[in-house]
């Protein structure tokens, strides 16, 4: 049996998979979570072959929680399922180590498909998006870039945002007027907009 932790944030979404994924005859879910947070203690638990974690989780992003759990569990495998086929979550994803990447439209027989190979040794990569990921160039954004632009979403001011990241005001619209120049932007908000548009945060 290839033994599955789920890690989705809606209820409903996480129980039919689970369902669904059961039916398999080699496919049990030995585990489930709603928070990217609870990903590696659940992981520890369960001891998975194959983590499928979806992208938007309260706590930590399935992104940060792909980097954790390789660090925890090395031999667990990690396949990325999302509702946003962003060419930048793509990449990211990779680079967390994750060796399949989904969009949640597709039939659960390929999810389940996915899960074999990549428990096999293989990488599995939605097609469409795999294209536009290579014709999208790699994130501009610096990794503080990308930190300072995130915490603008909420309207917050510079000293605001300051303080929060522990960094002068001047340093903060160092970091978002070069975020505007990068992304082509004309205030942060349309650069907020393009970056998350692209899946860059």
């Amino acid at each position: 049996m290839i033994r599955v932790l789920l890690a989705e944030d809606q209820a409903m979404m996480r129980g039919a998979l689970a369902v669904l994924l059961d039916l398999e005859d080699d496919i049990e879910i030995v585990g489930q979570v709603a928070r990217g947070d609870e990903v590696v203690a659940a992981a520890r638990a369960a001891q998975p072959d194959v983590a499928l974690l979806d992208i938007e989780l309260p706590g930590a992003s399935g992104l940060d929680a792909a980097v954790a759990l390789r660090a925890a569990l090395p031999r667990c495998q990690v396949i990325i399922v999302t509702t946003f086929g962003r060419p930048g979550y793509l990449r990211r994803a990779m680079e967390a180590g994750a060796k399949g990447f989904l969009v949640k439209d597709g039939p659960v027989e390929g999810l389940a498909a996915a899960i074999r190979t990549v428990h096999g040794g293989g990488s599995v990569v939605d097609p469409a998006l795999a294209a536009a990921a290579l014709t999208a160039g790699p994130n501009p954004l610096t990794e503080r870039e990308r930190d300072v632009l995130a915490a603008s979403g909420d309207g917050s001011t510079i000293n605001d945002i300051a303080g929060r990241l522990h960094l002068s005001a001047s340093t903060v619209r160092n970091y978002l007027s070069s975020a505007i120049g990068k992304t082509g932007a004309r205030n942060r908000m349309e650069a907020l907009l393009q970056a998350r548009t692209h899946g860059w945060l």
